[in-house]
């Protein structure tokens, strides 16, 4: 039985109420990631009134961009963004993009192992990671790493119910958590008022030269990084996989918990935390969340940690699964799950990836969004809003679909290559992938079944 809906769309009795939603996002989004992100704005740079408005600004054009494009699209079809993408452009198509898809969801909750790792390094005597570290960094690290993603497996396995639970009983926690965070920080730089704020924000955050080997943030860099850090969830579409279980479409604004509750508060709260470590120690340049955490509430820092990193992998390492069980929809979606475990958690082993997590997330937006433009050419513009699951596709031939992704993404290579920063080309790469292929479809005869 297809208790997941993951070949078909999901029936009225499957579906959930509005709230659950702002718990699953609240939960995903104040992240252990979020203890990477916060700091290296610091590192990169950035000024007081950048970061602040850029992420305010940046942070509503996302949750416009889930409620304006992926809800209307979970709402009518109810399927898996994979088999929707099945559907319309062929299987062929979908084993492409499921294998990139995979792939950089297994590299995203890789990073969330190795962020979570980090807490135990507090109390467990392991080598710890440095800014630049590459490789992993003993056998101690080795262990804690392969424990810590076997548990955040072990739950996504279970299904998406569990997903759910998991963030309804750890959000609340989460979020007083990175507040307690942030708020203990601030008497450490002078700040016991609100004016004392606005005096010293400049002093936390000095818009001064990046740290060695760091891109230099401004305002626009935190605009789209924030707009964009999660394309691949709503310009991207993956979020069908989730919304599809919403009952009222009301429930695409419930990324906002996770965007302000979530990344706005959790970033800056971190970032005060490594504005505290740099003013006692400015040669510390490490980025480690446990320590960080640690030093301002102590074992409850580490647990905040943890658990941030096993809410947000719980729901990545759900969406890999998926994508990876889409490529043999009769094999046992558990057992596929725990294979892309063990894939999460030998790159979790690698600290690269999360000392590097705001290149990464704008490169992996930028490569998987564009097909949720084909997605919205689809179903906005050639289908008018309407799905049409049992019919042959109105946009056939899987070839425009390949010339259309793979076109945006050349173009924008080039921009990349000469060191643009990722997150810029995330928004130019989905509308030229949307205008390819709607070319494309002007130029080809439709009606042709990729299937065939």
């Amino acid at each position: 039985m297809d208790h997941d809906f993951a070949l078909t769309a999901v029936p009225p009795e499957a579906r959930n109420r509005t709230g659950r939603f702002w718990n699953l996002y609240a939960g995903e989004h104040a992240a252990g990631t979020e203890f990477m992100i916060g700091p290296l704005f610091i590192a990169a740079g950035i000024g007081a009134r950048d970061l602040l408005l850029g992420l305010l600004l940046g942070n509503f054009l996302a949750v416009l961009t889930w409620r304006a494009l992926t809800m209307p699209v979970a709402a009518t079809w109810r399927l898996t963004l994979y088999r929707q993408l099945e559907l319309v452009a062929g299987r062929k198509f979908v084993t492409v993009y499921n294998l990139a898809n995979a792939l950089l969801f297994c590299a995203l909750a890789g990073a969330m192992v190795t962020v979570s790792a980090t807490a135990v390094g507090v109390v467990v005597p392991i080598t710890m990671p440095q800014l630049n570290e590459f490789w992993p960094t003993g056998a101690g690290w080795v262990v804690v790493v392969a424990i810590i993603g076997a548990l955040f497996t072990l739950f996504a396995a279970i299904g998406y119910e569990w997903v759910a639970r998991v963030a309804n009983w750890c959000a609340p926690l989460l979020l007083v958590g990175f507040l307690a965070c942030g708020l203990t920080a601030l008497p450490k730089l002078g700040v016991h008022s609100f004016s004392d704020f606005t005096r010293l924000s400049g002093e936390i955050w000095t818009g001064g030269d990046p740290l060695p080997g760091q891109t230099k943030f401004t305002f626009w860099h935190v605009l789209f990084f924030s707009w964009c850090c999660n394309a691949a969830m709503h310009f991207g579409m993956a979020d069908l996989s989730i919304l599809r279980f919403a009952k009222s479409r009301a429930a695409g604004w419930t990324p906002a918990g996770g965007m302000y509750l979530g990344h706005y508060m959790a970033w800056v709260a971190a970032s005060l935390l490594y504005a505290v470590q740099l003013r006692a120690d400015p040669t510390n340049t490490a980025v480690l969340p446990g320590p960080l955490a640690y030093g301002a509430i102590g074992i409850a820092g580490l647990l905040c940690v943890i658990i941030a990193g096993w809410t947000t992998a719980n729901p990545t390492i759900y969406r890999a699964g998926l994508a990876v069980h889409a490529l043999r929809p009769t094999s046992s979606r558990f057992l596929v799950t725990c294979g892309v475990g063990v894939v999460v958690t030998l790159v979790g082993l690698f600290p690269v990836i999360a000392m590097r997590l705001l290149d990464f997330v704008g490169l992996y937006g930028t490569i998987l969004a564009p097909v949720g433009a084909m997605l919205a050419v689809d179903h906005f513009i050639l289908r008018r809003g309407q799905a049409a699951p049992e019919a042959a596709p109105a946009t056939g031939g899987a070839w425009r679909y390949y010339l259309a992704w793979f076109g945006a993404l050349a173009l924008c290579a080039i921009p990349l290559s000469r060191g643009v920063f990722a997150s810029f080309l995330t928004v130019p790469a989905w509308l030229l992938c949307g205008l390819l292929f709607l070319g494309l479809h002007k130029l080809g005869r439709p009606g042709v079944n990729p299937s065939a």
